[in-house]
């Protein structure tokens, strides 16, 4: 059995910009906190919700020791470390590591794609390169690639490929996954809409992008499923898809960032090509926020 990075809700942290695009790091320490008073098991660094693809190499690492050296260890780190260039995410899933990252999150080669055996053979030269746990990032949507169940039992025989972040929505892929792979390989739902039924196949948690504004809630979400409070867990599942569903009603993160601004934080703009939501969204959002109230 392979060891969880993390049980429950780790948050995709958005990265808070200032008004002249850098990062505002004072903001991100207080989402850190706020994150770690809330409950969140773990918080993921650099991944899609922090608009790791707009980041530059060095801002992109900057952002992964700040959050290192302000969680201190008090939850587990991942460190968003994927490419569709195998090289670049070694070098730095390495720097990652030297960090103090407790793990690494691996995105999907993007754009240029990849067959299965491609992806046996990129996320194997990562997880050679490195000691981390490695969760990879299976999100079909954005990447233009689907993670095989197949391809995932293959990979889950290396000691650190640890878990698997499911995005694909297919709940039967899921299914065949926790078949295929057992205890050799840790399941977190990728799609916070999705959670209850992903805990019922086995999942460990949720990397979550409706923790950014509902840390208490999506970790509860998993605390009831794993205490055996299956009912309660599925009742507050329910009770925020409202707020999952306005959380997507644009491209991630635009609305989550807005909403973050909406709730006080310095979260900031996105940077381009992402723009603000159209006013319907706004609505939307700020309507469906109103359970956090």
């Amino acid at each position: 059995m392979k060891k969880p990075v993390f049980t429950g809700s780790a948050v995709a942290i958005i990265t808070p910009f200032l008004a002249d695009g850098g990062i505002n790091y004072d903001a991100l320490g207080k989402i850190l906190e706020d994150q770690i008073a809330g409950g969140t098991d773990a918080v993921v660094i650099c991944g899609t919700t922090g608009e790791a693809s707009t980041l530059g190499d060095a801002e992109h690492m900057d952002a992964v020791a700040y959050t290192i050296k302000t969680v201190a260890g008090r939850i587990p780190v991942i460190a968003g470390t994927g490419s569709n260039d195998t090289a670049h995410a070694i070098a730095f899933s390495k720097q990652a590591e030297a960090l103090g990252a407790d793990a690494v999150l691996l995105v999907t080669p993007y754009y240029n794609k990849t067959s299965q055996a491609g992806l046996v053979a990129h996320y194997t030269a990562i997880a050679n390169s490195i000691s981390l746990p490695c969760i990879l990032y299976n999100v079909p949507g954005r990447t233009g690639v689907n993670i095989a169940p197949a391809t995932l039992a293959e990979l889950a025989k290396l000691p650190n490929i640890n878990a698997v972040k499911e995005a694909s929505g297919n709940i039967a892929q899921v299914a065949e996954i926790a078949a295929l792979c057992g205890e050799e390989l840790n399941i977190y739902s990728g799609n916070d809409d999705q959670i209850v039924p992903m805990l019922a196949l086995g999942a460990k948690g949720v990397i979550s992008v409706l923790a950014n504004v509902a840390p208490r809630q999506t970790h509860d979400i998993c605390a009831l499923w794993a205490a055996g409070k299956t009912q309660e867990s599925l009742a507050l599942q329910l009770q925020m898809m409202p707020l999952c569903k306005a959380l997507f009603a644009d491209v991630n993160p635009i609305p989550v960032k807005w909403a973050m601004n909406h709730l006080g934080y310095a979260a900031g703009p996105c940077r381009l090509p992402l723009v603000e939501p159209s006013p319907a969204v706004q609505q939307r959002l700020a309507e469906a926020l109103e359970i956090l109230r």
